[in-house]
């Protein structure tokens, strides 16, 4: 099970056949690796990135997961195109490097703004198609800074343990309608070089390039394996 968890060749080729997924933050990183992943399995995908995602084979939506009304007409949109949604994935995030001190209220806005209101944002758009799907699953990408105390990352921490705590409570108020929803802690992923990272004094860098390709593995893999297999439908004497 644990292998499953983070080796893709390891999960049955056509998991996800027929199955409709949205993926936040599909332009890059984990989201690109999830889209492509989930695509391979038989999915069918759309990414939902403020970029244009890349020219892969599915449809993108472009907004600002920090924009509700945005986001409500690009989920929307995704919906249209898909034919209905059975799995979210919020990949969707920024990071933030430096201490408490270093930040201003701004910095705290922007970073929450993105990675725990655009959460809700696109759980909430998106809940009314997967409470009508008989897969509905949601998968929070949250990190290990969450739980691990790491130095120099005060805000970004802070932003992932409050994902940890929605997901949560989401699991518990949405268990009544069948819908799973967990989340993945992985290590810090290095992203390409953009100004997507709040730094100290206003500094923006994000490092280097996507991480290796053994690393994405096991951080999309974990997604993948979060997600549910495809059950029978009510109308064929399966239970949701």
């Amino acid at each position: 099970m644990f292998a499953a968890a983070h080796d893709p060749e390891l999960l049955t080729v056509g998991r996800f056949t027929g199955l409709r997924a949205l993926v936040t933050g599909g332009a890059s990183g984990i989201g690109l690796a999830v889209l492509r992943l989930l695509s391979a399995e038989g999915a069918h995908v759309v990414s939902l990135d403020r970029d244009p995602a890349a020219t892969e084979d599915w449809y993108s939506v472009v907004a600002d997961v920090a924009d509700e009304a945005a986001v409500a007409a690009a989920v929307q949109d995704a919906v249209r195109v898909l034919g209905g949604l059975d799995l979210l994935v919020n990949s969707a995030g920024i990071g933030a490097q430096g201490r408490a001190e270093d930040h201003d209220d701004g910095d705290w806005q922007r970073v929450f703004a993105v990675n725990v209101f655009g959460l809700a944002h696109v759980t909430k758009a998106g809940l009314p198609s997967l409470r009508a799907s008989n897969h509905g699953s949601i998968v929070n990408v949250s990190s290990i800074a969450a739980t691990a105390g790491l130095p120099h990352g005060a805000l970004y921490s802070a932003s992932k343990g409050a994902v940890l705590a929605l997901t949560r409570a989401l699991a518990a108020d949405l268990l009544p309608d069948g819908i799973r929803v967990n989340a993945v802690s992985p290590p810090l992923a290095r992203r390409r070089v953009d100004n997507r990272c709040v730094a100290p004094r206003r500094r923006r860098h994000a490092g280097a390039s996507i991480a290796g390709a053994g690393l994405m593995a096991v951080r999309c893999g974990s997604v993948i394996y979060l997600q549910p297999v495809k059950r029978p439908s009510p109308e064929n004497g399966g239970r949701r």
